[in-house]
């Protein structure tokens, strides 16, 4: 992992979750980290803990996106991971604002890290951009209209980026980890609503397996998907990952 050693990376919903869990990871490895989320309290702490920078932020408003970037100064590595998922509704039952919410997060954050970082990249000549997908990103879930059609978004936000920005030196994919054992999990479980939802919390991955693939991801062996989304979801790219098979 040499190729994380000495890299800023920029992690957005850091506070918990995959975010956390990749900051530590990344930090073990010598990456300077900057942390982004909107509790102040949890930043803190977790930047004491892993020597990283805070920088409280909601990442549906540009301009508090842009101020993370200024933060951070260099930027080898964006980390767009804020994202939501609650409230779980059937399209009849959903609530217009609360929809609003989740695209105003899962697309426009997304996007605004896209839009904010790659200024900074260009003029460095190189960087790389992950962006959290998921498998619904291409599958239907009932109650989940609001996350399907914003990780689709995010794909096609990969796959954009990448046919305009490769050529000057930026990388960008995305990482679908399949189920992983964070709070997002816990909402998911209380709805009731589809088949994951009745999946056991031994099925769901620890969020750490995560972190480890974005270390991976953010070196050479990442090259191939660029502009695409790596799954953790084949034995194959766990092998990749260092990761026991399924």
């Amino acid at each position: 992992m040499d190729h994380v050693n000495g890299k800023t990376v920029v992690i957005t919903g850091a506070s918990k979750g995959i975010g956390a869990a990749t900051a530590r990871v990344l930090a073990q490895h010598g990456a300077r980290v900057v942390l982004a989320a909107r509790s102040a309290e949890a930043l803190n702490a977790l930047a004491a803990e892993t020597g990283g920078i805070a920088v409280p932020c909601d990442v549906s408003d540009y301009a508090q996106v842009e101020a993370l970037m200024d933060a951070a100064d260099t930027i080898d590595v964006l980390v767009n991971n804020a994202g939501l998922i609650d409230p779980i509704a059937r399209l009849e039952d959903s609530d217009p604002s609360a929809w609003g919410t989740v695209v105003d997060v899962n697309v426009k954050g997304v996007y605004h890290g896209i839009r904010a970082a790659l200024p900074r990249m260009v003029t460095q000549g190189a960087g790389t951009i992950i962006n959290i997908s998921s498998g619904a990103a291409t599958g239907a879930l009932e109650g989940w209209s609001h996350y399907c059609a914003t990780k689709a978004a995010v794909l096609s936000l990969t796959k954009v980026t990448h046919k305009e920005m490769h050529v000057k030196g930026i990388r960008v994919m995305g990482l679908s980890p399949g189920t992983v054992a964070t709070d997002m999990q816990r909402e998911i479980k209380a709805s009731g609503i589809n088949p994951v939802s009745q999946l056991d919390w031994g099925k769901h991955i620890p969020p750490e397996w995560v972190g480890q693939a974005i270390a991976v991801l953010m070196g050479p062996q990442g090259d191939p998907y660029s502009g695409t989304d790596f799954t953790l979801k084949t034995n194959e790219e766990r092998a990749l990952v260092g990761l026991p098979p399924l």
